[in-house]
């Protein structure tokens, strides 16, 4: 049977928030797609293909993925590669598609981490997997610790102008050497676009160092990832750990953190989202969103229903300021600062 030809809603932006990033010409969808667990070899094409469209067709036109995005390592990129050529092709350039390289990808000295040639190598691979000429927006994905900063920075700025991508970006850099970064791109004439961290009502640490009121210094977008603290600000954990979850596989989160003041916490804050008429789920992303310092929130899903319910958040983002003391209060035991 031959599949029809994809066609997007006609309506995709009628319903979805842009903001500006920093001081850039670039508008961003409030939420964004990210790609990193359930995008890649070990999920059926047709899933992936079904929540890329649906995200699509809702005005969610940025992607964002990495390099060893998957599991297993590229395989998230090679299906957005293979997205283009089946659907997305003709809408190019109605998306924002960002990569990353930063973390471990190959063997041997010059897989990972922040050096030039990395960094070119990393790109070069990932345009390939994705079927793209240049991507719109590259990260370095962390510091390194060892390698000058110039000479990341450097990389970047010669990525831009030779094309490759349109814009940079840099994804959990410490304030200090963000500060740095933003400065040497700025005087290149290649600003930061987009500074990206993990951020929600439990993870406060770009809050609490400085790192979010850097950004609007500096003219910089924030993006979110991990909003809901890889699954906790759900209701999945609220009567126990189910067989399926993350944390019964141990990957990514760990029964330790399920404290009985964790518990304590994440119950009460569903029953103010209760109060709010939201999932507790629906609930941490509009508080993202309530901050006009946030450009956009990354969304993960293995589900198009998982995509439906996140987009419900938008239509409830503003907050009393009861409900914003009520949300400090309840969350202040299990903050990471």
């Amino acid at each position: 049977m031959i599949e029809p030809v994809y066609s997007p809603s006609a309506r995709r932006y009628d319903s979805m928030e842009y903001r500006r990033s920093g001081r850039s010409g670039v508008k961003i969808p409030v939420l964004a797609l990210g790609l990193w667990h359930n995008f890649g070899s070990h999920k059926p094409f047709q899933d992936v293909k079904a929540m890329a469209h649906y995200a699509f067709d809702k005005g969610i036109c940025h992607f964002d993925l990495a390099n060893n995005y998957g599991p297993e390592y590229g395989t998230a990129e090679e299906n957005f590669g293979r997205l283009m050529d089946m659907s997305f092709r003709p809408y190019r350039d109605e998306m924002l598609i960002s990569t990353k390289a930063g973390w471990d990808m190959w063997p041997g000295p010059y897989g990972n981490w922040g050096s030039r040639k990395y960094l070119f190598s990393s790109l070069d691979q990932s345009l390939k997997r994705m079927k793209l000429d240049y991507v719109d927006v590259f990260y370095s994905h962390r510091w390194d610790p060892e390698t000058p900063l110039e000479e990341t920075m450097q990389a970047l700025v010669d990525i831009v102008r030779q094309g490759k991508a349109l814009y940079v970006g840099l994804s959990r850099y410490p304030a200090e050497q963000a500060q740095k970064a933003y400065r040497y791109l700025a005087e290149r004439d290649v600003p930061c676009l987009l500074y990206q961290d993990r951020y929600n009502i439990i993870d406060r640490v770009p809050q609490n160092r400085g790192l979010i009121d850097l950004c609007t210094e500096s003219g910089t977008g924030f993006i979110s990832f991990s909003p809901l603290q890889q699954g906790l600000l759900t209701g999945r954990y609220l009567n126990g750990i189910p067989a399926d979850s993350r944390m019964a596989r141990g990957t990514s989160l760990k029964e330790d953190v399920l404290t009985p003041t964790m518990l304590g916490a994440l119950n009460g804050l569903n029953d103010l989202a209760c109060k709010r008429g939201q999932s507790l789920a629906q609930m941490a992303l509009s508080w993202l969103l309530n901050d006009n310092r946030v450009t956009s929130v990354i969304i993960g899903a293995s589900s198009v229903a998982q995509i439906e319910d996140n987009l419900q958040s938008l239509g409830n983002t503003a907050f009393s300021e009861e409900e914003l003391r009520l949300i400090e209060e309840i969350s202040a035991p299990v903050q990471l600062k």
